[in-house]
């Protein structure tokens, strides 16, 4: 089943950056973070693998990821600020956005402030939705699109290094990817909270 949804997606995201370059990668990426189901695991390690044939720079594919991360949750930042909830939970009937996630976004961004939208780039699924709530809440969108570039940027540039590792076995990635999503999940939470203990630890009292 999962196979036969990814296949239309990877010739869908084959086609669009061989054939746009650059442009493709921020077109890609945007559609993936406006919360249509478009994976990065599946665009960045194919242009990481194109690192290897000559035609991209590896900084310039991260560059390209990022910025489309960012145009992608502006739509994002945009449609919360609009609808909020209730239009999360209208989009859920079209698999466009789960609740679930919409909500786990929303309590992460009450419980630990904007910087949120840095850590939750760097996290598999919830990355995508941690727009939507920021845009309900009107969150300053100058330190939301910072913290949201520079977190994108390290997401797109470690996949598409990646990529570049595994060269012309890139879709393999995917396939091994979900079997670290807990230890790379693990592994954040355990720098959020220990950046978060180091935080109160300096704060005046």
């Amino acid at each position: 089943m999962l196979e036969t949804i990814l296949k239309p997606v990877t010739s869908f995201v084959l086609s669009v950056i061989s054939a746009w370059g650059y442009a493709g990668i921020v077109v890609c990426m945007t559609i993936e973070s406006a919360c249509i189901p478009l994976p990065s695991e599946i665009i960045m390690p194919f242009s990481g693998y194109l690192v290897t044939t000559g035609r991209f720079q590896l900084w310039a594919v991260a560059l390209a990821g990022a910025v489309g991360n960012v145009l992608g949750s502006w739509i994002g930042y945009w449609l919360g600020s609009v609808g909020g909830r209730p239009l999360a939970e209208r989009l859920s009937r079209w698999h466009v956005v789960r609740v679930e996630e919409y909500d786990r976004a929303d309590r992460w961004l009450k419980r630990h402030g904007l910087k949120v939208a840095f850590w939750t780039r760097l996290v598999p699924i919830v990355r995508t939705f941690i727009s939507f709530p920021a845009g309900a809440a009107r969150v300053p969108i100058a330190r939301f699109t910072m913290y949201t570039f520079i977190g994108s940027y390290i997401w797109s540039f470690v996949l598409a290094w990646v990529g570049a590792k595994f060269g012309e076995h890139w879709q393999s990635i995917h396939e091994v990817w979900r079997g670290f999503d807990i230890a790379v999940l693990i592994a954040l939470l355990a720098l959020f909270l220990f950046w978060l203990r180091s935080h109160f630890k300096s704060a005046p009292r």
